[in-house]
């Protein structure tokens, strides 16, 4: 089974939705592929190491209104594990970054990629954006930095766009079943359950249209849901 994972890395929803599909991936009975593509939820965004929690003031209403946000995901990754320190954090353009994923998962280590940056932007404050940030990450990843990916990543930036996708993390099963937001684990197991079920039985009869879940929490405008 094949799954297209549409995110941003400085999107927290995505860093809990991907570790939840791991989660859900390890359990089901099944081979299962995953792709990671690129969305940016800030593509005017400027990587000039501002850190992020007074840029948020600025766009969501104050720093009391980003406060209660920010508590609520942060609840919501340490049950999953993740720690998450927006005090830290950087605001950052992720562009470069997304290109990082492309050549890493060229390589076969796409979810390590993800995975790192993740860490990097909520755990460590890195600057995603920074070029030198991104070159130490590509070399501890032992990723070697061809020049290559750009014009990919806005291809699929713009497939993202045509697909009507405006909030991540969203999962595409099989290229057609959509999976949005950060749903919990054992949404997840059943819905990989449900489109082997749905794919088996469309050989005959193709569903293009199917949805195997309902909406989560997820990132949309610049941040997330309350």
């Amino acid at each position: 089974m094949k799954i297209e994972i549409f995110s941003d890395v400085v999107c927290p929803w995505c860093y809990i939705g991907h570790a939840r599909l791991e989660k859900a991936v390890r359990l089901f009975d099944g081979d299962v592929e995953i792709a990671h593509r690129p969305f940016q939820l800030a593509p005017d965004a400027v990587s000039n190491g501002e850190p992020l929690l007074p840029a948020l003031a600025r766009k969501f209403g104050g720093a009391a209104q980003v406060a209660q946000m920010t508590a609520r995901v942060t609840r919501a990754a340490a049950e999953d594990g993740l720690e998450i320190d927006f005090e830290r954090a950087i605001q950052a353009n992720t562009l470069e970054a997304h290109r990082l994923i492309w050549l890493a998962q060229r390589a076969g280590h796409g979810a390590e990629a993800a995975e790192r940056l993740f860490r990097a932007h909520f755990e460590e404050g890195l600057d995603v954006g920074d070029a030198a940030t991104l070159a130490k990450l590509a070399a501890e990843l032992g990723v070697t930095d061809t020049g290559e990916g750009a014009e990919e990543v806005r291809a699929e930036l713009a497939r993202a766009r045509d697909l009507g996708i405006s909030g991540v993390p969203l999962f595409l099963f099989e290229g057609q079943f959509a999976v949005s937001g950060a749903q919990p684990v054992e949404t997840l197991l059943a819905a990989l359950r449900e489109v082997r079920t749905r794919t088996a039985v469309a050989v005959a009869q193709q569903d293009s249209q199917g949805s195997a879940q309902g909406d989560g929490d997820a990132c949309d405008d610049g941040f997330c849901a309350v």
